[in-house]
């Protein structure tokens, strides 16, 4: 009894978790599960104990097991196995377990004449990444930036947007933090019919033509 006390008090700081780790509001929640915000927000406070037919809309908003929601997992090993794989020409390694949420990634670009011909992205969200070797471009539209290593930069990905490795003869490592969409154009690459936003081929920067 006393452990199932522990973990129905727990379930409010948790649902919070997640809803401020996507970066919504509890209005933008209601409408995704059909429960009023004083209903979600009563939840998140501890003022009132979950049940079933409201935590499966939670766990469906969140993309979570409903286990996620109710327990945190068991103490354990805290190290990620890291499992790169590879998309579009570059490597990537996820950093976290998924959440649903924010992911992170270490990317690593080849040298640009590895890399497939540049395409602009569009889709909802924010982006950030941090430069860990090399060198790297970013075209925002039609400004074009180079980052070098311990360098950072964050964007609106409404903002029509490529990044691409900056030199000739070596690879670029970053760390990146996608949001849900930005995963699915960057890393699952779902097509822009789904919603994810266009795809547009890009005019390469000047030093890549040829």
């Amino acid at each position: 009894m006393a452990d199932d006390l522990a973990v129905l008090q727990n379930v409010g700081p948790r649902l919070r978790g997640f809803r401020t780790a996507l970066g919504i509001t509890l209005t933008e929640l209601a409408e995704r599960t059909g429960l009023t915000p004083s209903t979600l927000s009563r939840l998140e406070r501890g003022h009132h104990r979950p049940t079933l037919e409201q935590l499966l809309p939670l766990a469906r908003a969140y993309a979570v097991p409903l286990d996620d929601l109710v327990a945190a997992p068991a103490t354990g090993d805290p190290r990620v196995h890291l499992r790169p794989f590879r998309r579009h020409g570059m490597t990537f390694v996820p950093l976290g377990v998924k959440t649903g949420g924010l992911q992170a990634y270490k990317v690593v670009y080849p040298p640009v004449s590895q890399l497939p011909p540049p395409e602009f992205h569009v889709h909802p969200g924010r982006e950030w990444f941090y430069v860990l070797h090399g060198s790297v471009q970013l075209v925002l539209s039609d400004t074009r930036t180079e980052l070098s290593a311990g360098e950072a930069a964050e964007f609106d990905t409404n903002v029509p947007h490529w990044i691409g490795n900056a030199r000739e003869d070596t690879a670029a490592e970053t760390i990146a933090i996608y949001g849900q969409q930005g995963e699915r154009v960057h890393i699952t690459d779902v097509p822009a019919t789904a919603g994810t936003g266009p795809r547009v081929e890009a005019e390469p920067p000047a030093e890549q033509m040829t």
